[in-house]
């Protein structure tokens, strides 16, 4: 699914316009990612957990070259399925 198709289905189940439920993800998404850049976690009960997370500086090699190089230290976004979630997909899976 991507993006669009997302658009559609959220249009279909709130019976809004496809313009006004492309506005709705997008003000979510932009919300989301305003906070964890800023350092806050954002819970979405049921659904998962937004924040950041540090990744410390390792080393690592250039792939063309195979030289070795220090990969800096990075704050880096992660996401975190909640319990439903990860229930609803463990199920989905069995009935495959």
């Amino acid at each position: 699914m991507n993006k669009a198709d997302l658009i559609d289905q959220l249009s279909q189940k709130i019976q809004v316009s496809k313009s006004q439920s492309e506005d709705f993800l997008n003000a979510a998404l932009e919300i989301i990612q305003r906070a964890v850049s800023n350092g806050e976690e954002v819970k979405l009960v049921g659904f998962g957990t937004f924040d950041q997370s540090f990744r410390k500086s390792r080393t690592g090699r250039n792939p063309k070259t195979g030289s070795l190089m220090t990969i800096p230290a990075s704050q880096v976004p992660r996401f975190r399925p909640g319990k439903d979630f990860k229930d609803r997909v463990t199920k989905d899976r069995r009935k495959k």
